[in-house]
């Protein structure tokens, strides 16, 4: 039998007596512009940290908080001259309006429309603050400093009133953001392991759903689990335990379905891609240590529509506002599943990358 195309081969194994390189042999000089690259992405999510948390809260500024005055009976003229004064402050700290009546100044405080509303009382020496700290400490109390400080300037005293105060185990409001960071950390290291161990492409269309479908029962264990942990066990946020779970379920789906289909299409590229979009950006720009009012333009503007924004968002309407504005979160959270689930099916089967996306 004729040894021609055999393993034995000496042309097939590429052996080194014809002088030719073996087939399989790593290039040194594309192993070594890989790695450099790998490391030059390394540093660059690291600087881009760095950059994108303390650039969001080194210098926190209060921009255009939206407040109301109530004016007394026969003095909107008076009412007016402040409301002017205060829109006229250095830097746009506050967006003033004059406000109906002290009725619907409160309903918009307590639904979290307005973060302050100062009632005008001349017959007494102060005049009364509406604030809803469940809505975020620090537009809060940005806006309560300003307020109190045009107030005192006129030689008057200032009581506050918190419409809707935060839980007593819910210190300065952060529960909500940690929670939203502990779901985000799981759901996007939950598809880095499934690529570890079974691939970062999936090989058809089939295996790509079931991927899909087994972020199911993870989210649903990563939401309950996470509500469990500040209800229940800890008591930080009490009272709300299935809606917590079902948002965290959501959150948990989104941000895993979006990094599996990242994966799918950019291989490690794609885990540092969602890196970027949910801890370096998302994070600072949520909404959680710092509300968007007092945060730079950039973060200002992204945090809403980023899955971790969306989710403390979430977890404040649920637990401070009775769930009366979820649309906005969940149509977020849907967006990005959506997208994620399409990025994989889409790609799905198709091979390999080209090498410089390859992880390995």
């Amino acid at each position: 039998m004729s040894a021609q195309g055999t393993p034995q081969d000496p042309e097939q194994l590429g052996s080194t007596s014809s002088g030719s390189t073996p087939s399989l042999a790593i290039d040194p000089r594309k192993s070594m512009i890989r790695a450099v690259a790998w490391v030059l992405g390394v540093l660059f999510l690291q600087f881009a940290f760095i950059y994108s948390y303390v650039g969001a809260f080194h210098d926190p500024k209060p921009h255009q908080l939206e407040v109301q005055v109530v004016a007394p009976a026969g003095a909107s003229s008076q009412a007016q001259q402040l409301v002017d004064e205060l829109n006229r402050l250095s830097g746009d700290p506050l967006d003033a309006s004059l406000a109906d009546s002290e009725s619907e100044a409160r309903e918009d405080v307590r639904e979290g429309d307005d973060v302050a509303a100062l009632v005008l009382r001349p017959e007494k020496s102060t005049d009364l603050l509406l604030v809803a700290s469940g809505g975020g400490v620090s537009d809060e109390e940005a806006a309560s400093g300003v307020l109190t400080k045009v107030v005192e300037e006129q030689r008057r005293g200032v009581e506050k009133e918190d419409l809707v105060p935060l839980q007593s185990g819910d210190a300065r409001g952060l529960t909500g953001f940690y929670l939203v960071v502990g779901w985000a950390v799981g759901a996007y290291l939950f598809p880095t392991v499934v690529a570890l161990a079974r691939g970062d492409r999936p090989r058809s269309v089939r295996v790509a759903a079931l991927r899909l479908a087994a972020l199911v029962p993870y989210a649903l264990a990563s939401g309950f689990g996470g509500a469990l942990i500040v209800g229940p066990m800890l008591d930080a946020q009490t009272g709300h335990f299935w809606q917590l779970g079902l948002l965290g379920t959501a959150v948990s789906f989104s941000i895993a379905a979006l990094a599996i289909g990242f994966e799918a299409l950019l291989g490690v590229i794609g885990i540092g891609l969602t890196l970027l979009l949910i801890v370096i950006i998302g994070n600072p720009s949520s909404g959680g240590a710092f509300q968007a009012g007092v945060m730079p333009a950039f973060w200002r503007v992204v945090g809403d529509w980023i899955p971790t924004g969306a989710g403390v968002d979430g977890v404040r309407q649920i637990v401070y506002f009775g769930s009366d504005d979820m649309m906005r979160p969940l149509l977020v959270l849907a967006a990005y599943a959506v997208v994620g689930i399409v990025l994989t099916l889409a790609v799905a089967g198709r091979g390999r990358r080209p090498e410089l996306l390859m992880s390995a």
